[in-house]
């Protein structure tokens, strides 16, 4: 039976291969960017769902908006606790998956479903469930993991790779921290629009980082292609081909 993945026995792992890069930082920029508006506004009540360090959440507390966390790794939650704590600020944490506290929670102007979508067993399906805890004329900020990059930084490496691109057997082949579920953007939009919401963001985040081989990355200056990244992870064709892809939506009233 499949079951969601949980990040217990490589908090240290994602910390380090993950946030602490430029890559890491790139992805908390444009997000943070998206959410501005938001995160400027008047109070919201938000869930963070599935909330792993909660830099974004700790962003909006800083702010005072109210936030409930949850997440299913007890090592996060706890780094996400102190990380609030550390910094004088108040949250509701809990540790439990996000579509079983769902049941026993209210709606949010803001749900943050953040990098979870590709981890679970049945995606879109736990996406409708945690979708319906928006407010009418509420947001959900949406992050997932890419399968069109996925499959197109795959086809570019060339080899072995290609037979498992042609029956569809690449998935779970990789790292450690290679999700097993990533979402088509268009599949991911089509079931939002079904869900009564209406996108207001749309970015992708490393349209051209990850797709750079080792050698190449090396020669090239990071201002210069971030100036690149900025250029176009915005723009169509250029925003689904990102390693991650945002979207921001607002629920039908």
């Amino acid at each position: 039976m499949k079951q969601d993945r949980n990040f217990d026995s490589l908090i240290d792992r994602f910390d380090r291969k993950v946030y602490a890069t430029d890559k890491g930082q790139w992805r908390l920029k444009l997000l943070k960017e998206d959410l501005s508006v938001l995160q400027q506004g008047p109070p919201l009540d938000i869930w963070d769902a599935g909330c792993g360090f909660a830099q974004i959440s700790q962003w909006f507390a800083e702010n005072g908006h109210r936030l409930l966390l949850c997440d299913i790794s007890k090592k996060m939650l706890a780094r996400a606790q102190d990380r609030f704590e550390q910094a004088g600020l108040h949250a509701e944490f809990h540790h439990r998956s996000a579509q079983s506290l769902a049941a026993d929670i209210g709606e949010f102007d803001l749900v943050m479903f953040h990098a979870v979508l590709e981890w679970l067993a049945d995606p879109l399906l736990t996406l409708k469930t945690i979708a319906n805890k928006v407010k009418p004329g509420g947001y959900l900020s949406l992050l997932f993991y890419n399968r069109n990059a996925m499959v197109y930084s795959n086809a570019l490496k060339g080899g072995w790779r290609l037979p498992n691109l042609l029956n569809d057997s690449y998935i779970g082949k990789g790292h450690r921290l290679t999700p097993p579920n990533p979402q088509y953007p268009h599949i991911v939009q089509e079931s939002l629009a079904e869900m009564g919401f209406s996108i207001h963001q749309h970015t992708g985040i490393r349209i051209f980082h990850d797709y750079l081989p080792p050698d190449a990355l090396a020669q090239t200056d990071k201002n210069q292609l971030f100036q690149l990244e900025y250029r176009y992870c915005r723009k169509p064709t250029y925003r689904d081909m990102g390693r991650y892809v945002h979207l921001l939506g607002r629920k039908d009233t």
